[in-house]
């Protein structure tokens, strides 16, 4: 069976890869979700929001809830990765691994099914829309109470960071809040051939840019995991033209609420000096993210043992906190969470790109790692007695 599970996690990977849809916009998806769950047989199927899906595999006898998640959206991106299950949608593409995790959670789903018998409480089965993009889906899930009762909640992301074969089960503060920012500058436009007679924000945001790298480098502990980064600069529409406004964007991203106050405001602080130094006005607005990813101590020594047992001692690794952001963190506070990390590298298929790239994809095999460990967590949380 376990074979012919895979088989099926690899062409459910193949069929979601060719036909991604964005945040909130997840409805073939979720679609495709429930009919799947329902044709296992023995699921309570439902559809939290518009665009997620929920399977509920109650045991005979009581006991904990279990929850799993997967996260279903894909991201804007032109794909480039040349795969014969490509992309068919212009502009979209799974570039971050989310049609795996939904077809390792299905494959789960479908494996439990059969061990129905041996299951005492409840297994549940989160297929999330919209983590990519803020608020995010996971907060909608909360409101409408697939959270309930549960005493566990885990989740697992393929990673390219880490070799296929490899497993990292994160104990404590793992990733970070991701917020973001945006910055307009308003001076006065005119003619590029007499900037005297202007107030030049192309200038001012040069020097705002510069500026900002002291909220890092020079006001913040060298111990405390802080990133500031401008990512988006749009500002003029010809060479000899000095615009009126420039707009700057960009993402702060901190692991403490203390961290995330003292960028905030030392940004602001900063941009209204250097605008005020110029004569020109600004306008700052600024968006908070997710909370921080925070595995609970105890839930991720279980894990790692439920790994161990799975893939074996070789395949535990060790990887360090990120400064990427996941909506996972809203489950974390309404039960104990953890968020593990399934390698997905490999040279031999090309699974070398970062995700969010245009040619990003995984090893498939990282999926059957992945089914294993969700496999032997179940079993370890739910199995009759």
């Amino acid at each position: 069976m376990a074979a012919e599970v895979f088989a099926n996690a690899v062409s459910w990977r193949r069929h979601l890869h060719s036909r991604p849809e964005l945040s909130f916009q997840e409805h073939e998806t979720a679609r495709f979700v429930e009919e799947t769950l329902a044709s296992f047989g023995g699921l309570e199927v439902s559809r939290p929001t518009k665009t997620s899906v929920m399977g509920r595999l109650v045991g005979e006898t009581s006991g904990p809830v279990l929850a799993m998640r997967a996260d279903i959206d894909a991201l804007p991106i032109t794909e480039e990765s040349g795969l014969p299950f490509a992309s068919e949608r212009a502009g979209v593409m799974h570039a971050c691994g989310h049609d795996g995790h939904t077809a390792v959670l299905l494959a789960v789903a479908r494996v439990l099914v059969g061990l129905g018998d041996n299951l005492r409480g409840e297994a549940r089965f989160l297929f999330q829309h919209a983590e990519e993009l803020l608020p995010g889906g996971a907060r909608d899930l909360v409101a409408a109470g697939a959270l309930s009762g549960v005493d566990a909640v885990v989740g697992c992301h393929l990673i390219t960071e880490l070799d296929v074969g490899k497993v990292a089960v994160p104990s404590g503060p793992f990733m970070a809040a991701p917020d973001t920012f945006s910055i307009v500058i308003e001076g006065r436009g005119g003619h590029a051939a007499f900037p005297h007679m202007s107030i030049d924000p192309i200038a001012i945001a040069a020097q705002v840019v510069l500026a900002l790298q002291h909220v890092v480098a020079r006001e913040t502990d060298p111990n405390e995991r802080v990133v500031v980064t401008v990512s988006r600069i749009a500002g003029g529409t010809a060479d000899n033209i000095i615009p009126e406004s420039v707009e700057l964007g960009g993402t702060v991203r901190t692991f403490s609420t203390e961290a995330r106050g003292r960028a905030r405001t030392a940004i602001e602080r900063i941009v209204a000096g250097v605008t005020q130094a110029h004569a020109a006005a600004y306008r700052f607005e600024y968006v908070e993210g997710y909370l921080p990813v925070d595995n609970d101590p105890e839930l991720a020594a279980r894990v790692a043992a439920a790994a161990e047992r799975a893939l074996g001692a070789d395949a535990l690794t060790e990887i360090a906190p990120i400064m990427g952001g996941d909506d996972f963190s809203a489950y974390q506070r309404e039960a104990p969470g953890v968020y593990f990390m399934v390698g997905a590298r490999s040279e031999e298929t090309g699974a070398t790109f970062a995700h969010h790239h245009s040619r990003f994809t995984i090893d498939e095999r990282a999926m059957e790692n992945a089914i294993a460990v969700f496999i032997e967590c179940a079993r370890d949380m739910l199995a009759v007695e």
